[in-house]
């Protein structure tokens, strides 16, 4: 058996967790070890004791494990456990990461530049419209943003940065495979294609109101900050920004309407600390010292350049430092391949877009 069946077990085992998981893992090196050993030595471990014990030798649900890989495989989903390189490090360091990450789509290591952004599932048209135009300028400006593709406040986080040609995140409570709510099935797919869709729950888990809190905590893990736009006082954006404060990251909130239920989790955010924003530059600016040299506009202001139409500056405008592909770049811009092609040839002969192997293009 591979090493990624034995973290799927450790995973599946009833009443153990992410945090007795890590104990087990310090005292015995990796999961493969964790099933060899005698109930003596398992006991041995703080709060594991004979019951827990017994479960984890007794462990037999292989089955189980070869067809959570085999299906993974089929749905083009990658099982990343906490020893993986491409494990997110935001998510590494948590007392309670999870064991094993599913994700749709693919993960990069420019994604712990990441700011989420969470509220309401129903907001007013002002929420919608400040969260779609932070989103759009910091994922413009280079940063991932984060968020839990519900309804309202989350759902328009993303599509401001689908928008802005930039990477978003989706941290789901149910399986990667489960879309949630079901309108956001398009949503969903767009994601997996310019980001990642992630979960720690085992493909097929339906949704489930105790999931929720656990996914929060994901996405406060992947990011350096939280911002909270619009969220009563019951709202679970309020756990995210619980969770963003006990793991050390920022938390900001936009202020709201004071006659607005919707906003009073937010008002009330502020009041206790958070910071106050009502722009993307903001957040920028006090992450700044965490974020130097990796924003677009630092990086292109390294070197002057030459005039661009606004048909140049908006191809210019999607590019990095990593290769894209022509049909990328067609698709985000909605453009034809021939128009593009053109504008990358005066882009290139202007110095500052260089062509890589194939029809990939980056920044020069």
């Amino acid at each position: 058996m591979s090493d990624i069946r034995y973290w799927l077990a450790l995973n599946l085992l009833p009443d153990i967790g992410p945090v007795l998981s890590r104990r087990l893992l310090s005292a015995f090196g990796e999961p493969k070890n964790i099933f060899k050993m005698p109930i003596s030595e398992l006991r041995k471990v703080e709060d594991i004791g004979e019951n827990r014990a017994k479960k984890i030798i007794g462990f037999r649900d292989w089955s189980k494990v070869n067809r959570e890989i085999k299906l993974a495989e089929k749905k083009n989903i990658n099982i990343v456990p906490l020893s993986d390189k491409l494990y997110p490090e935001g998510l590494k360091h948590l007392t309670d990461a999870p064991l094993v990450i599913y994700v749709k789509g693919k993960l990069k290591d420019f994604d712990k530049y990441a700011v989420a952004i969470v509220g309401s599932r129903m907001p007013t048209d002002y929420g919608l419209q400040v969260a779609e135009r932070i989103s759009r300028r910091l994922a413009s400006s280079g940063l991932t943003i984060v968020s839990g593709m519900a309804r309202g406040i989350d759902a328009m986080a993303h599509r401001g940065a689908l928008s802005a040609g930039g990477r978003t995140i989706a941290v789901l409570g149910s399986g990667v495979d489960v879309a949630y709510p079901a309108e956001n099935r398009g949503l969903m797919r767009a994601i997996s294609s310019g980001g990642a869709v992630v979960s720690e729950f085992p493909l097929g888990t339906i949704p489930d109101k105790g999931n929720f809190p656990r996914r929060n905590r994901i996405i406060s893990g992947l990011s350096l900050g939280v911002i909270v736009i619009e969220a009563a006082e019951d709202s679970g954006s309020l756990i995210t920004a619980r969770y963003a404060i006990e793991q050390g990251r920022e938390v900001f909130a936009v202020p709201g309407n004071v006659t607005s239920g919707v906003s009073k989790g937010t008002n009330d955010l502020i009041k206790k600390g958070a910071k106050l924003i009502e722009d993307a530059d903001e957040v920028i600016d006090e992450l700044r010292h965490q974020i130097k040299g990796i924003l677009k506009e630092d990086r292109q202001a390294v070197k002057s350049l030459p005039e661009m139409t606004d048909k140049e500056k908006r191809l210019y405008g999607i590019l990095g430092n990593e290769a894209m592909h022509i049909d990328v770049i067609t698709r985000k811009l909605n453009i034809t391949t021939p128009e593009a092609l053109s504008i990358l040839l005066s882009l290139e002969l202007k110095g500052i877009v260089k062509q890589a192997t194939g029809k990939n293009f980056l920044i020069s």
